[in-house]
């Protein structure tokens, strides 16, 4: 509970935008010798930690991370609070959680809320362990190094691998699923300048082949 309080507060105390698009607030460089420690947790608190009827922001993403971090405060998603720790995210959008839902059981929820209540049956250990599936611990890459990586494979916090493939100039990331489409890349450098980026996605990440 304490980390929903402390997510809570940093968004009645932030006034930057919505994190569907990338505002200067959230994109803009600091030092490049000192980069800055605001956590990833902060960015996606910046509207609120409530769902709405936005399906291009990641108000699911957080929702999630709040729901592991209440009940597994030690778990390694406590990360993505952690600022001064590099780390890079690749976060779903709230349809992308619709999509996924859809995918898994066959329909796709009306609402966040509906959205949330069934991608949360999937139960805390299942949870993290995707959420996990999403964050590169240890590293900051910014987009620049992102598309330097084409080709390559990258080692998640879960333990598995994602591949970074460049197709018509879009970013599109492999992961374990051989059956779905794989996710493309919709927003670059969230929080650069900072030791922890994120760049927004339109599909969940899979760790296992579904």
């Amino acid at each position: 509970m304490k980390h929903r309080t402390a997510i809570a507060a940093v968004a009645l105390a932030t006034s930057a935008a919505v994190v569907g698009t990338v505002t200067p607030a959230l994109s803009a460089p600091g030092s490049a010798a000192e980069p800055g420690t605001r956590s990833l947790a902060k960015v996606l608190a910046a509207d609120g930690t409530k769902t709405d009827h936005n399906w291009k922001d990641f108000d699911l993403v957080e929702a999630a991370a709040l729901a592991v971090l209440d009940a597994k405060p030690s778990s390694p998603v406590r990360l993505l609070t952690q600022g001064g720790k590099r780390a890079t995210a690749f976060v779903p959008s709230d349809a992308a959680f619709r999509a996924l839902v859809r995918d898994l059981k066959g329909f796709a929820p009306k609402t966040e809320r509906k959205t949330l209540k069934q991608v949360s049956k999937l139960g805390i250990d299942t949870i993290e362990t995707v959420l996990l599936y999403h964050v590169v611990a240890g590293r900051t890459l910014t987009s620049t190094k992102v598309l330097a990586a084409e080709g390559s494979k990258i080692t998640t916090a879960q333990g598995g691998k994602i591949k970074v493939r460049i197709i018509k100039g879009e970013v599109v990331l492999v992961d374990a699923d051989r059956d779905d489409r794989n996710a493309r890349v919709v927003v670059l450098d969230i929080n650069k300048g900072n030791k922890q980026v994120a760049h927004g996605v339109d599909r969940v990440l899979r760790p296992v082949d579904l």
